[in-house]
């Protein structure tokens, strides 16, 4: 019984040291404004970590990603704007940290790539139809032929 006990006592420890190290992972910051708050996680959800792969700040538990959001507050907090905001961020970490890339001339083959590659997969597409095509009409017996085949199926010849 005694032993049951510690075991229910080290399962209760371990399990309130795992909702601290998860809670201390939670940033709490205070707005004044629920609008705040709202841009706050709008913008830490359009930012990607510079460290992590496919993890927004607002997801990743890097260090970057801290001190990005604590940034990303500190602007809010001053009454920057989003454009202001994303295009801080943008200057000292370039496109990657967005997840939406501009439209520019670096970006211009992320944007059209997949499109250009659509349409010669089409082109592609259309000349081996036609190609097949031809070779399918010119499968076709003339009447001579024809009359030549029925003849020798017949046993005429």
């Amino acid at each position: 019984m005694l032993q049951v006990i510690r075991y229910v006592i080290s399962l209760l420890v371990f399990s309130l040291w795992a909702m601290a190290a998860n809670a201390a992972a939670i940033d709490d910051y205070v707005f004044e404004t629920p609008e705040q708050q709202s841009r706050f996680i709008r913008l830490t959800t359009e930012l990607r970590c510079p460290q992590c792969q496919n993890q927004s700040i607002a997801d990743s538990n890097a260090t970057i990603s801290e001190d990005l959001r604590r940034e990303v507050y500190r602007l809010i907090d001053e009454g920057r704007e989003d454009q202001d905001i994303i295009r801080f961020m943008q200057e000292r970490y370039g496109d990657f940290v967005l997840y939406k890339p501009r439209l520019n001339a670096q970006t211009l083959l992320l944007w059209f790539g997949p499109l250009f590659l659509l349409i010669l997969a089409l082109g592609v597409l259309a000349v081996i139809v036609k190609r097949h095509r031809k070779t399918a009409q010119s499968s076709v017996l003339d009447t001579a032929e024809q009359d030549e085949l029925d003849n020798i199926l017949d046993g005429k010849q």
